[in-house]
Formats: C-alpha cells, sequence, structure tokens
C-alpha cells in the first residue's frame, strides 16, 4: 500500500463527512497536525465532534474549526487559552463533555486496543462520573469509561518513513501516539521523512495504524505562551 501523500488535501480526500468524529494529537501548540487542521476547515464539513486534550487558542489549531462553526461536541480534558471555546460552551452552542486528562488517555488507548470500556477511580464523586456504571474494587468505588474510536485520527509527528513509521519530538509526542491507534482511519503529518526505513528499535507508532502519510509544510513552531525574564551575566 502506497501510504505517501503530495499534499495534505490529497491526504485527506474522500475521509471527511459530516457528523464524523475526529480524535487529534496535541497538547496545548505542541505537537499539532496544522497542516491536516487546515485541510478539515476548509472542507467545510460540519457537525463535528472532536476528541483531543483541549482545543488549541484563538485562531490556531483546532480553534479554527471553532471560528468556522464546524464543531457541534468536544470530548477533552479542559477548556484552557482558548476564549471562544469558553464561549461556545457557555453560550451551549458547543457540547463538552470533561473528561480527566489521564482518563481521556487511557480512553484512547483501550479504543485501539478494541477495549470498549473499563473502571478508574478518577473522577468519582463528580460531575463526570454522572450518569455512568459504577463498581466496588479493592474497597474502593470506580466509575466506568468507554473506550473512544475515532472515524478519523489527525496525527503529527517528527519524522516517518514510507511505510506509515512514526517517531515523535519531546513533548510534541503527547498525546499523538494514542489518537494514532484509536482512528478508524488514521492520517499523519510529519515533519521529516526518512531516507529509508527507521530503525524499529526507534519507532513509537508502528506504520500498521497510519493510513495515509504527508510531508508536513515548514512552518514557525507555535507558543502558546511566551514568558521571559531579563538574561543575568555572571561575572567571573
Amino acid at each position: 500500500m502506497i501510504k505517501l501523500r503530495t499534499v495534505a488535501e490529497e491526504a485527506l480526500a474522500g475521509v471527511l463527512t459530516d457528523g464524523m468524529t475526529i480524535a487529534v494529537g496535541g497538547f496545548g501548540l505542541s505537537g499539532v497536525p496544522y497542516d491536516l487542521i487546515e485541510v478539515v476547515r476548509d472542507s467545510g464539513v460540519t457537525g463535528l465532534t472532536v476528541v483531543s486534550n483541549n482545543m488549541g487558542v484563538d485562531g490556531k489549531g483546532l480553534g479554527l474549526l471553532l471560528e468556522n462553526r464546524q464543531v457541534v461536541k468536544v470530548i477533552a480534558s479542559y477548556v484552557g487559552e482558548n476564549k471562544l471555546f469558553a464561549r461556545q460552551y457557555l453560550d451551549k452552542v458547543l457540547d463538552v463533555e470533561f473528561s480527566p486528562q489521564g482518563t481521556l488517555a487511557e480512553r484512547m488507548r483501550a479504543g485501539g486496543a478494541g477495549i470498549p470500556a473499563f473502571y478508574t477511580r478518577a473522577g468519582v464523586g463528580t460531575p463526570v462520573a454522572e450518569g455512568k456504571p459504577h463498581a466496588e474494587f479493592d474497597g474502593h468505588l470506580h466509575v466506568q469509561e468507554r473506550g473512544i474510536v475515532a472515524d478519523l485520527a489527525l496525527v503529527h509527528a517528527h519524522t516517518a518513513d514510507e511505510a506509515g513509521n512514526l517517531t515523535y519530538r519531546a513533548a510534541a509526542r503527547n498525546f499523538n501516539p494514542l489518537v494514532a491507534t484509536c482512528g478508524r482511519v488514521t492520517v499523519a503529518e510529519a515533519e521529516h521523512l526518512s531516507d529509508g526505513f527507521i530503525d524499529p528499535e526507534l519507532v513509537t507508532t508502528p506504520g500498521i495504524y497510519v493510513n495515509r502519510l504527508v510531508v508536513a509544510r515548514e512552518r514557525t513552531k507555535e507558543i502558546e505562551q511566551r514568558t521571559v525574564r531579563p538574561r543575568v551575566t555572571v561575572e567571573a
């Protein structure tokens, strides 16, 4: 199977439909599949459910889909720095399902592993556990959480080979390996394409999970919040 596509539009051709569920890698603005998100925006698909740790910031990353009113539901761990996300949630324009961060990660891992549900102590006694089955294990109450299987998974990697094997860099790894496993169709963008096959010992996401691949275009790395302080000169 030839997985490599020339441009992001080709990588998502024939995949996007109204009302689909899309899992998206990234944490804040790190490891976000910007090229693929922009194609989703430009496609005009609507009624989307987005599964992601957060929705980026205003005007960047998944915030573009909120601005375009393409998203009707978000499954995330927090609202974060996106004012539009918060406003649409408070105005009841957007349905938001909050999930503890570790639970969200495990829900995607479980979906990718074929596990329909699991129990956790996280969230017991809080609104995130309301209406969900509970059970006691080892003297502690647990809440049942469902695994997540998305129609489409969008992933950002540092390096890929033509077989779709992926590696990630530092914090940009975040949710991407989990997202890659839980999509019925997984499309990855990578900053670099390896000349040959990546050493199997270095592969984080095996190519079996990746259906399509594209090399991401060069862009300035976004910083969610830049904090600096004056450089201190130390005298010898």
